[in-house]
């Protein structure tokens, strides 16, 4: 028998202590020697991020202890921050100096590049004996620059090919004479368009180099196969498929099994796979349409099969040894993990890390497809509606409901409900979440869809999804809101002034001013806005238009703004002004900053608090009782 009461209200065994260490986030792993070694963040330890092995008794096992922290700062989204040698040695950036160090086994840590406060790596790779490293330079420079570089295991470090605004994802030919990369240059992101190039070498630098693809598309991700082949993902048919480029017929390059989805995607972090060759040459690769799918590609038979695996969203294709593949994701049952499968014997899926629910998949909302007609087009979501086992609502009674809008602006979402999703949903709160018009997920012309209309097209898309979901009787229409980070907190506060659609939001480290965004921002992200509004400054009128706080006077319903204060994306003088212009117009608000944090939340305090903030504020806005969190106060 279940009781019944408000939706909201309640109880649930999802605390948000348990949501913070329920899921762990999987920075990288790979196969050493018989062990498999993964990366995650530790938030219960300050955030950091530990190199972990799981030992032959099935123990986990720090290989990188505490206080020490892999983590990368080029691009300031990092990524690729460690590799492993074959006979264990482990590689890494610590986050706090953004060295290269070496930790042997039973050792200390001992630094490999200089001491130098200007200087970052990140995109560690360990190919045929060698480690290489996208290097970025900030000392006495206007803007950073940044080469590839190999870094030798006595500190030796070699510059090998610089002649970009940026470059990624160097791979190496199994002989040694020619090294692949991807780059490209200000004002195009990684995913408007980057080239893949081929160097050859010679004395340990590339003498000469070409592009081979790339130019209107965005190719990413190469991989040797043998001397003379080359794999990758591109997107000239509006679609990330695989491609094989043969060095020894005239650079001719052919499709890999091309599908209606993306194998492939945008580069805000230097360590995604989202394929791997195998042993024998067939792959595994992602495939997505919405959701992520798995699948063996076999040239020697044709086609793709499906390989059944746990996750179906931020699915990355981390290690492959043998037929066996470390995968990393998400799924409708499951918080991230990681899983090892074998390819050969579909049946075994092996739970390495998280995967599971500790509460019971009885708690986990089931994802429901949904798109909606919008004004420029489709709309793609996921809708979790409210689910808890002991608990139903009053008859007549519509759910309130969160509208979530990803980052970006040009990310994506998968139909997986995280611990976050399924704390709101166990509690009475539905969860709508939006892939917008500029999601990767739906091919270049969907996510080409936001060119020049940042601030429009992605608030008219989560408000028609929003609507859709009212419209459909699913969801209470006075009790919508709407919440996001980053671009997506800009998204927020756009449809806060624009829309009367949400009657509350909250902002995590949102724009609010995309003047001072373009003024402030980091130089990865430095020229985004000229495609995402136009270039500056004859596209200012359109930044005054756009920002939230140009329509400051617009606010009318509450508004929760939580920051970090050493945020270098979207500064804290944002949310202060953001948090200002509310106060002005009498607009009941809080605004919490959390020391320590940057751009995203990883201390466990951190996730703690502004999990509960939000609940908190939901009823406060909403008028329903939030057992075990107690109230926040809006000034």
């Amino acid at each position: 028998m279940t009781d019944t009461l408000p939706y909201g209200s309640w109880p649930s065994p999802l605390t948000a202590d348990a949501v913070s260490a329920a899921a762990p986030r999987i920075d990288g792993a790979c196969f050493v020697a018989a062990d498999v070694w993964w990366a995650e963040t530790v938030p219960e330890e300050g955030g950091r991020t530990a190199v972990r092995r799981r030992a032959a008794s099935g123990d986990i096992v720090d290989v990188l202890p505490a206080p020490w922290s892999a983590r990368s700062r080029v691009h300031e989204y990092g990524g690729g921050s460690w590799a492993a040698t074959d006979d264990a040695v482990l590689l890494f950036v610590e986050k706090n100096d953004q060295r290269v160090w070496m930790l042997r086994p039973g050792g200390e840590p001992e630094p490999l590049t200089p001491a130098d406060e200007g200087m970052r790596f990140g995109g560690l790779t360990w190919q045929h004996g060698r480690l290489f490293a996208v290097r970025e330079t900030h000392s006495d420079r206007p803007v950073p620059h940044r080469d590839l570089v190999e870094i030798a295991l006595d500190g030796t470090l070699t510059s090998l090919v610089g002649d970009s605004d940026f470059l990624a994802q160097p791979a190496l030919s199994p002989d040694g004479r020619l090294l692949a990369w991807i780059a490209w240059d200000h004002p195009a992101m990684p995913w408007d368009r980057s080239e893949l190039r081929i160097g050859r070498l010679e004395d340990g630098i590339v003498a000469e180099w070409c592009a081979v693809a790339g130019g209107a598309s965005s190719p990413v991700q190469p991989t040797w196969i043998g001397e003379d082949d080359l794999v990758f993902a591109d997107d000239p048919t509006g679609r990330w498929n695989l491609w094989r480029l043969h060095l020894s017929a005239d650079l001719e390059h052919e499709p890999v099994a091309p599908a209606d989805a993306d194998t492939g995607g945008p580069l805000w972090v230097l360590g995604t796979r989202w394929y791997r060759v195998l042993h024998d040459g067939r792959i595994v690769a992602i495939r997505t349409n919405g959701s992520d799918e798995l699948v063996l590609i076999d040239q020697a038979v044709g086609g793709a099969r499906p390989i059944a695996v746990p996750s179906t969203a931020s699915t990355v294709v981390e290690d492959a040894h043998g037929s066996t593949v470390l995968v990393s994701g998400s799924g409708p049952d499951a918080p991230s993990g990681l899983w090892l499968i074998d390819v050969d014997r579909p049946d075994l899926v092996e739970t390495i890390r998280g995967g599971s629910a500790p509460w019971g998949d009885e708690w986990m909302p089931r994802p429901r497809a949904v798109t909606v007609d919008g004004p420029h087009g489709p709309v793609h979501a996921f809708a979790y509606p409210p689910a808890n086992p002991a608990v139903s609502a009053p008859d007549g009674e519509l759910p309130p409901y969160v509208v979530f809008v990803h980052g970006g602006p040009t990310s994506h979402v998968g139909g997986a409900a995280s611990a976050k999703i399924a704390y709101f949903t166990s509690r009475g709160i539905g969860v709508l979440d939006v892939n917008y018009g500029g999601s990767t997920g739906y091919g270049r012309a969907y996510r080409e869809r936001l060119h020049g209309m940042w601030g429009v097209v992605d608030v008219d898309d989560v408000a028609a999804a929003a609507r859709g979901l009212a419209d459909a009787g699913l969801a209470d229409a006075a009790r919508l809101a709407i919440e996001g980070g980053s671009a997506g907190g800009w998204t927020v506060l756009a449809a806060l002034v624009d829309t009367d659609v949400f009657a509350a939001g909250i902002s995590r480290y949102g724009v609010g001013d995309a003047r001072a965004l373009a003024h402030d921002s980091h130089d990865f992200e430095s020229r985004y806005l000229d495609g995402l509004i136009g270039p500056l400054p004859s596209a200012e009128p359109l930044y005054i238009a756009r920002s939230p706080l140009s329509r400051a006077e617009r606010f009318r319903v509450p508004v929760l703004l939580l920051q970090g204060d050493e945020d270098v994306v979207v500064p804290p003088a944002q949310a202060e002004a953001i948090r200002d212009a509310l106060a002005a117009n009498g607009v009941p608000h809080a605004y919490v900053l959390y020391e320590g944090e940057g751009h995203g939340f990883r201390r466990k305090e951190t996730v703690v608090d502004a999990l509960e903030k939000e609940y908190a504020f939901l009823g406060s806005v909403f008028g329903f009782e939030t057992p075990g969190v107690p109230p926040i106060d809006l000034s």
